[in-house]
C-alpha cells in the first residue's frame, strides 16, 4: 500500500519507469537523448516501504541505485492534456529504481527487454507519499547516499520531460489509475550497491527513504 503522510492509504498498482529522463544520466550510459519518453514498467511486488531490508538478486553482481522523484496517481484518467496533468495526482514520494545493471547490459546487447534487471521483487523501493496539497508541484532536489557518502544530487528543473509531458504521455497510451506511479527518471552518478549498505534518498525536505541491503 501507499501511505500518505495525512494517514490515506492507496493500494500499489502499475509502476511506469522513464529511462534516459536526465541528459547527464544519458550521457554517462554512454546513451543518446529519446524524443519521446523511454518507458518500462515494474509490478505492485516490486514496491517496498522506507525502512525495509532488501535482498539482492543471487543472479546479479552489480545491482545500482537510481534515485528518482516518484509521482502517485489518484484519479483515473486517459488522454489528459499537459495543462490538467497535476489535477490527477494523489502525492510524490522519493524512489529508489534498483537495477542489476549486468543483465539489463547484456539484454541491451542482444535486443531483449529489462523486465528481469528492472522489476524483480524489492526492486522499487519508494518513500511514504506526501499529498499534493502539502508537497506542491516542485522542482525539488533529489539526492542519494550509500553508506553516508553523497552519490547523486540534482534538481528535478533539469528532467528531459517534465511531469506534466509524462502524465499527459503515459495517460495517451495507459489508462492511469489510482495507485499507478511514475518513477520520473534519475540523475548522473548512479552506482553499485552491495550486501549491508544503507542507502538513503531524499526528495528536498519532504520525504526521505532509507533502506538496507542483504
Amino acid at each position: 500500500m501507499w501511505t500518505l503522510t495525512n494517514g490515506d492509504e492507496i493500494p500499489v498498482g502499475t509502476m511506469y519507469c522513464i529511462g534516459r529522463n536526465y541528459a547527464a544520466h544519458a550521457a554517462e550510459m554512454g546513451a543518446s537523448l529519446p524524443a519521446d519518453p523511454i518507458v518500462f514498467i515494474k509490478p505492485p511486488a516490486a514496491f517496498r516501504q522506507d525502512g525495509s531490508t532488501i535482498a539482492l538478486p543471487t543472479w546479479s553482481s552489480d545491482v545500482h541505485h537510481e534515485v528518482e522523484l516518484v509521482v502517485v496517481i489518484g484519479t483515473a484518467s486517459a488522454g489528459i492534456t499537459e495543462e490538467r496533468a497535476w489535477s490527477i495526482v494523489a502525492g510524490v514520494g522519493v524512489g529508489l529504481d534498483l537495477t542489476a545493471r549486468d543483465i539489463q547490459s547484456a539484454a541491451k546487447e542482444s535486443g531483449q527487454p529489462w523486465a528481469v534487471a528492472k522489476s524483480w521483487t524489492g526492486s522499487a523501493p519508494v518513500s511514504t507519499i506526501v499529498p499534493l496539497s502539502s508537497s506542491g508541484t516542485g522542482p525539488w532536489t533529489l539526492e542519494c547516499s550509500v553508506n553516508g557518502h553523497v552519490m547523486q544530487h540534482a534538481s528535478t528543473h533539469i528532467m528531459e520531460h517534465s511531469v506534466e509531458r509524462l502524465i499527459s504521455y503515459l495517460s495517451s497510451v495507459f489508462t492511469l489509475q489510482p495507485g499507478d506511479c511514475i518513477f520520473t527518471g534519475t540523475p548522473d552518478g548512479v552506482g553499485p550497491v552491495g550486501r549491508g549498505n544503507v542507502v538513503t534518498a531524499t526528495l528536498s525536505d519532504i520525504a526521505s527513504l532509507t533502506v538496507q541491503f542483504e
